[in-house]
């Protein structure tokens, strides 16, 4: 029975609506939209503007920079294993459009964020009004439906009434673990600040459940039966086993089985790295324990996992003729990815499965024997190249990992998502606990690292968050540091200075283009950057954010500064210049980047051939 309704705006009605949302799996509540970060114009000032200040319920938090905003919520969405995110509010226009790299990299990586920006007027009073996109053709559409093919539920909200659907579905969305990422309301000027009578029952609590789905016994059976038979399996642990929870139960599977663990970028920490069933990274950033024991699995068994190119190395990893693959993930089209045997359902409910028709077998004690001495040697690659042999020296970017290291407890976050950074940390990373590795490869977006690095503390206060960036991602998208000084948000920040694009500038090397482009140098008489590093004082600029800037020249000096940075209470920075000469690993697999097929320079001429040497490995598994 209805008991009334009340009459409220739009906008009003959608904040109340979304302060009343919880998740809850395994007996866990929470809140599903946590607050809403914002900044407002004329498209949204006099809406969800006002409703926020009158709706304390949904905290706000203010944002600097559109795209930033969407990238704390993921990162505390992702950090709070997807049960739980932030609104985004923005005006219309550019404020919208700038959603749209956010929105990607949600969607991409399978983590939920709402988004709400302003959108033109329904009743087009007067037409165009300021920041309108006029296509003739389609009167209807405005610049926010550049946010409809990075968006997993997209929906505009024309009239009041509209809201009640759209608002139910969105929240299904989002709580979803197959079909979570970004999800749209956009919200034309006008409407936002309508009234209509709401029904009471719109503005009641309600839970949204996060489901267990087995899989079918059929399935399970059969890959059992794979596994049984294989020799040399190798698990791959994605993102999914974050993203179910299912650490320890993958501990507890190996323990039992024997069989060697890799992971993705998103899996890191999935076992702790000195588990003896760890091989750590696998693909082009992998290390030399996952990839050769890649090249030779008869069974691949990926646990929530994409395969990007990264992980297959462009699908030349798995070079046994013999090889064969289980796949094991929540979502029916990752599960039938490299002509798979699928499993479709709940990591850790697999894993349940499994290890009961399992029991009692193991891999052959050679093959254990084989995979520990392959990790113990690529243990040993760490030790020497993280750890400085003069504590006086400046430090190359691996021997920074190595203090990093040191310095950092257990439970304590890292934060990174682009440039050179990320290789190097899949490689060398020793991550101790499941939530400590937050290295964002999916979109690998320059300036995800310090709004992420915020989200991730807001998701969990008691963890000491560390975001590495270089110098070009910094320069990308800084602001957030000033949201972290205005609301006490706790980050540290190490910024790594190598005076221009790195990671960028080694693959142009290897691709004949002569790291054209990629230094942040002065034009030499030829106009190209070869000149002297340019004069920016990325120490100053940091500290005119409000933010305390520690400056290490030396091993010694950095391994101070960070004990220094995690002790404090407020923002800090480190800021460290690297020793280009100690040069990054060599990959131990290929990556896919096509090289120029003719060209008037030997370099290029060079690359291709090696180009079309691994291309020839490349394969499709069926």
């Amino acid at each position: 029975m209805s008991s009334g309704t009340r009459r409220l705006t739009v906008a009003q009605a959608l904040v109340r609506f979304l302060a009343q949302q919880h998740s809850e799996r395994d007996g866990q509540r929470t809140r599903l939209i946590a607050g809403c970060w914002g900044i407002f114009g004329h498209g949204n000032v006099a809406g969800i503007g006002q409703a926020l200040l009158e709706t304390p319920e949904l905290p706000y938090v203010q944002g600097r920079n559109e795209q930033a905003m969407v990238h704390a919520a993921v990162g505390y969405a992702r950090q709070r294993d997807r049960l739980s995110t932030y609104a985004c509010t923005t005006s219309i226009g550019p404020g919208a459009t700038n959603l749209v790299t956010g929105a990607a990299l949600a969607t991409i990586n399978h983590l939920p964020v709402l988004l709400l920006p302003g959108d033109v007027f329904a009743t087009r009073p007067a037409d165009p009004v300021l920041q309108q996109l006029e296509l003739p053709h389609a009167r209807d559409v405005s610049v926010n439906d550049a946010l409809r093919p990075v968006s997993r539920y997209f929906d505009r909200i024309w009239r009041p009434e509209a809201l009640i659907p759209s608002a139910l579905e969105a929240m299904r969305v989002l709580a979803d673990p197959v079909q979570t990422g970004a999800v749209t309301l956009a919200l034309p000027q006008d409407v936002q600040a309508e009234a209509y009578d709401w029904p009471e029952e719109f503005f009641a609590e309600r839970t949204w459940r996060v489901p267990r789905p087995p899989a079918d016994p059929e399935s399970l059976d059969e890959a059992a039966e794979r596994i049984r038979a294989a020799r040399r399996p190798l698990i791959i642990a994605g993102g999914g086993v974050h993203h179910s929870g299912a650490e320890q139960r993958l501990q507890e599977f190996v323990s039992d089985t024997g069989i060697p663990v890799s992971e993705t970028q998103a899996g890191r920490g999935s076992l702790r790295f000195d588990d003896p069933r760890a091989l750590g990274s696998i693909g082009h950033t992998g290390t030399s324990a996952s990839d050769d024991l890649a090249r030779r699995a008869d069974l691949v068994i990926g646990i929530g996992t994409r395969y990007s190119d990264f992980t297959t190395a462009s699908r030349t990893l798995f070079a046994n003729p013999a090889v064969r693959f289980v796949n094991v993930n929540i979502a029916p089209g990752d599960a039938h990815k490299q002509a798979a045997t699928p499993v479709v359902g709940d990591a850790r409910a697999v894993l349940a499965g499994l290890a009961e028709r399992l029991a009692g077998h193991r891999v052959d004690e050679e093959y254990v024997r084989e995979y520990r001495d392959a990790a113990a040697t690529w243990s040993a690659v760490v030790d020497r190249v993280t750890r400085a042999a003069d504590g006086g020296g400046r430090p190359g970017q691996a021997e920074v990992i190595g203090v990093l290291d040191e310095v950092l407890a257990d439970e304590d976050v890292v934060v990174n998502a682009a440039g050179s950074l990320p290789e190097d940390l899949n490689k060398l990373w020793r991550a101790k606990q499941p939530h400590q590795y937050h290295v964002e490869y999916g979109f690998s977006c320059m300036g995800y690292e310090i709004p992420a690095a915020i989200g991730a503390r807001l998701a969990d206060p008691e963890r000491e968050v560390f975001a590495l960036v270089g110098d070009g991602t910094y320069l990308m998208l800084p602001t957030e540091l000033v949201t972290a000084v205005q609301e006490g948000i706790k980050i540290n920040l190490v910024l790594v200075q190598n005076h221009g694009y790195a990671s960028i500038g080694g693959l142009s090397e290897k691709v004949g283009a002569e790291r054209f482009g990629t230094a942040y140098r002065f034009r030499d008489e030829g106009g190209r950057f070869t000149g002297d590093p340019l004069p920016v004082d990325l120490v100053a600029n940091v500290g005119s954010l409000g933010v305390d800037v520690l400056r290490a020249d030396t091993v010694d000096e950095l391994r101070e500064s960070l004990r220094a940075s995690r002790e404090s209470a407020r923002p800090t920075a480190v800021y460290v210049e690297t020793d280009l000469a100690k040069a990054q690993l060599p990959p131990e697999a290929w990556w896919d980047v096509p090289v120029a097929e003719v060209s008037a320079l030997e370099s290029t001429r060079a690359a291709r051939q090696n180009y079309e040497e691994h291309v020839r490995e490349q394969r499709h598994h069926l």
